[in-house]
């Protein structure tokens, strides 16, 4: 028979509560984005390059664009807009406002309305509990659709290279994340050493690449910046090349895809094109795998043209297949 701490015991320990699996609302196919197709509608993600890479431009134009519902760098749109929280711990107040000011008007965004709100503290130290019970706090308040945090190295006073360590850090992020039903934008800074794959230049414990859900990685180069992306639950978009330029305000400006995109003259893929006569002459939506059949190749060469597609606008895709989008795009023409 239990003695009376062992009954003790079981009676305080309250368990966890459990859901059927379907009981659980799935999210549907097209809504899987905060901005196409750059960052997870839900989940947390890294903006990670080397220092002067413009990791805190581009977590900017993603906060804007979420604020606003406008489009970041210019053409990725933001698919779910609401109030952003941004914490910048290399910059000043004064500097983030001119930042945000100049993307403003570069976008056409009023920065008055925009539901974004820095965080009024000195000092954000995410390895101390009162500072993390505090920044839940606030999450819990505000309800912001997007956090960012930029970057890790300035608020996180941890061994990097501390699995340990970081994974406390990057656990506690999750558990807001979760509750807030949101996302959470990480800056962090990558080794100057080349790897076999981007993930493993994060810098510090191989926790960075496996906690992110979204990770964009921001690479200079003589032509200006390419910034790569992965995806825990989505294709990797293409590669975009960017510049950041002064006139007539400091702002990014997209060069185009990687590698540079063709002429109008030759602007051509057959099986892009091919894609895009299918859905064409199609009266519902097709599959990629009915796609791929009718076109016999991989499957793998498939999604990547539909991919490229989507990244130009040219076609979207339902939990019932792929079509045509709709905004008055044509279709590629092989000359």
């Amino acid at each position: 028979m239990p003695s009376a701490s062992e009954q003790k015991g079981r009676v305080a320990t309250k368990p966890f509560t459990v859901r059927h699996i379907a009981e659980i609302q799935a999210r549907a196919e097209n809504a899987q984005w905060l901005v196409e197709p750059l960052w997870a509608l839900a989940g947390v993600g890294i903006v990670a390059g080397l220092p002067k890479a413009c990791k805190t431009w581009v977590a900017a134009e993603l906060a804007l664009a979420v604020a606003t519902g406008g489009s970041a760098l210019g053409r990725f749109p933001a698919r779910a807009t609401g109030p952003v929280l941004f914490f910048g711990a290399e910059a000043d107040q004064p500097s983030l406002r001119k930042r945000f000011e100049a993307i403003a008007a570069t976008r056409g965004a009023r920065l008055a309305d925009a539901p974004l709100f820095l965080l009024d503290i000195a000092e954000l130290r995410l390895d101390q509990d009162d500072h993390i019970a505090r920044l839940r706090a606030t999450v819990a308040e505000r309800r912001p659709r997007l956090l960012v945090l930029d970057p890790f190295v300035r608020i996180a006073r941890v061994d990097e290279n501390s699995a340990v360590e970081v994974s406390a850090v990057l656990g506690s992020l999750r558990a807001i994340q979760r509750e807030l039903d949101g996302a959470v934008l990480l800056a962090h800074h990558m080794r100057k050493s080349p790897a076999s794959h981007l993930g493993q230049q994060l810098r510090g414990s191989g926790d960075f690449a496996a906690w992110a859900d979204s990770t964009l990685y921001l690479t200079r180069r003589s032509d200006g910046i390419l910034l790569s992306g992965e995806h825990r639950g989505a294709p990797a978009p293409a590669p975009i090349l960017f510049r950041l330029e002064t006139a007539p305000v400091p702002h990014l400006a997209v060069v185009g895809h990687e590698p540079s995109p063709p002429s109008e003259q030759d602007e051509c893929d057959p099986l892009e094109a091919s894609i895009v006569d299918r859905l064409t002459a199609a009266t519902r939506p097709l599959s990629t795998v009915e796609l791929r059949d009718t076109l016999k190749v991989r499957k793998a060469t498939v999604i990547a043209a539909l991919d490229a597609l989507r990244a130009r606008g040219l076609v979207t895709r339902s939990d019932a297949g792929w079509t045509l989008a709709d905004d008055g795009n044509t279709q590629p023409a092989c000359n």
